[in-house]
């Protein structure tokens, strides 16, 4: 629910993005993710539930849009594999650290402490957004013609090529989202959050030195690399037979995972308009949460929850991955520097 959310909010925050300001769009995410913290403890049925994680996901849909947009609006052309590599290094931490922290209160306290600790810790990305200046030129008051959408609103034609990048290799990690406790129980390793612990740690290590990378020997470079990367650790997991090797595995897909995002977002800046850069950045994250779902709906049925078809359900995600390595040698075999 909250993965469809995001999807469906993408072409709307794209839209906006690029009318009302790249500002509005981040402080209506945060605002949202604000309130939801607050509600979660009172709807105590599970329709109440799917409902909350369905409008908790229009934070997800807005935040990241106008974050990268206003980042690409600041930051010069020789540093955006960088600076990306940083916003998602920060992304990264935020995740882990709330993974630990949430973990450690839920053993320690009510839940409705938790939920409202998540809250304040919101309140605290409005207020630095509040001291921030807009940068999108000539900004439009808000409008609910903006909130119609047509196809044009909803794709932008020059980002294709990262579109299908970013699909292809996230299919594996709506794949790993799936299966992996399941696995993990299988192995007999009894954290099951432990492979997404390690793998995060592993993302957080390279992503920074990634963006530099793309900066300096291209965007697609690094892809070839990362989309490579991908599909042999997904590989690997299907001959996996113990603990050891499987954390090992969690270590590459992470330094794989960790390489990808920064080149492709910093790769859409390059080739989209600047007046559409909105657009183009909701066109790669709907990517983004298609091959998550895709992900997820394919190792599902894959595995079957039968222990027997996870070599199987590795091997099948981690083709789409190889899919997309080939597609770059094909269709990029000689990627300049930063510009396509």
């Amino acid at each position: 629910m909250f993965a469809m959310a995001a999807l469906i909010s993408r072409p709307f925050s794209g839209k906006l993005t690029d009318t009302i300001g790249r500002i509005p769009v981040m402080i209506v995410g945060a605002v949202v993710c604000f309130i939801i913290g607050f509600i979660y403890p009172l709807w105590q049925t599970l329709g109440g539930f799917l409902f909350l994680r369905f409008m908790h996901g229009f934070s997800a849909g807005f935040k990241p849009t106008g974050t990268t947009a206003y980042l690409a609006d600041i930051i010069p052309l020789s540093k955006r594999g960088e600076a990306l590599g940083m916003i998602g290094m920060f992304g990264s931490v935020g995740m882990a650290g709330g993974n630990a922290i949430g973990g450690w209160m839920g053993l320690h306290y009510p839940l409705e402490t938790l939920f409202h600790t998540s809250s304040f810790v919101a309140i605290f990305s409005i207020l630095v957004l509040a001291g921030m200046k807009e940068t999108l030129p000539n900004k439009q008051a808000m409008k609910l013609s903006f909130l119609k959408i047509s196809f044009k609103d909803v794709f932008e034609p020059k980002v294709l090529a990262p579109f299908v990048v970013m699909t292809l290799t996230v299919v594996a990690f709506g794949a790993i989202l799936t299966i992996i406790p399941d696995f993990s129980r299988h192995l007999g390793v009894e954290n099951k959050g432990l492979f997404m612990a390690v793998l995060t740690i592993a993302s957080i290590a390279v992503r920074f030195a990634a963006g530099k990378a793309s900066d300096r020997y291209g965007r697609v470079n690094v892809l070839k690399v990362s989309s490579f990367g991908i599909a042999m650790s997904m590989f690997m997991l299907g001959f996996v037979s113990n603990s050891t090797e499987f954390l090992t595995v969690a270590v590459f897909f992470g330094l794989a995972v960790g390489m990808n995002s920064p080149a492709i977002f910093a790769w859409t800046i390059d080739l989209a308009d600047d007046k559409h850069r909105g657009r183009a950045m909701s066109t790669v994250f709907i990517a983004l949460e298609l091959g998550i779902v895709i992900g997820g709906l394919l190792s599902g049925w894959l595995y079957g929850n039968n222990a027997d078809n996870f070599s199987i359900t590795f091997f099948g995600c981690g083709v789409f991955a190889l899919v997309a390595f080939i597609y770059l040698i094909v269709k990029h075999p000689r990627y300049a520097k930063r510009k396509d």
